[in-house]
């Protein structure tokens, strides 16, 4: 399944490029992958590596760059930060607590790894995704939960943040 997500966003990748020479596309995925193990949700978010760099420094009124290893420290704490405000949970009627684990940086893209705290029996799945909804009018952000191997995805346009799935 996750390779499926892979491919999607790489065909979108070289859809939105080759497609528009004048207006691209904005648009990100964020996954929600219940670990059975941890009891825990493992969440990935991957963007534009462009659309990300400046949608940060919006926030923040600063100048970093992705791929300049003298900034790696700054953006984990910034990216962090952003995440939290960006990004919240609730497992049946709770708000679950969600921890920053880190970035990885690719030539056109930037993966964002989150986890959840532990979280028991979930049925009721919703979140707020409001990923580069400050630098974009026209952002798509495009969720996928995936629980005991159910797959729901849905298409959030802003300015839309919210989804709720039941399993």
């Amino acid at each position: 399944m996750k390779k499926f997500g892979t491919l999607f966003f790489a065909f979108l990748v070289i859809f939105c490029l080759t497609s528009f020479d004048f207006h691209p596309y904005h648009v990100g995925s964020v996954e929600f992958n219940l670990n059975k193990k941890t009891k825990t949700f493992e969440i990935t978010g991957r963007f534009f590596m462009d659309d990300l760099e400046n949608a940060i420094n919006k926030k923040t009124g600063k100048n970093l760059h992705f791929l300049d290893k003298k900034y790696e420290k700054e953006l984990q704490e910034v990216l962090k930060n952003y995440s939290e405000e960006q990004l919240k949970l609730k497992v049946n009627n709770q708000f679950v607590k969600v921890k920053f684990i880190g970035y990885e940086e690719d030539n056109e893209s930037v993966d964002l790894f989150l986890e959840s705290e532990t979280v028991n029996n979930p049925k009721k799945i919703e979140t707020s995704v409001s990923f580069l909804y400050n630098l974009f009018d026209d952002q798509m952000n495009i969720i996928h939960i995936i629980l005991n191997g159910v797959r729901k995805s849905e298409k959030l346009n802003y300015p839309n943040r919210y989804l709720k799935q039941e399993f």
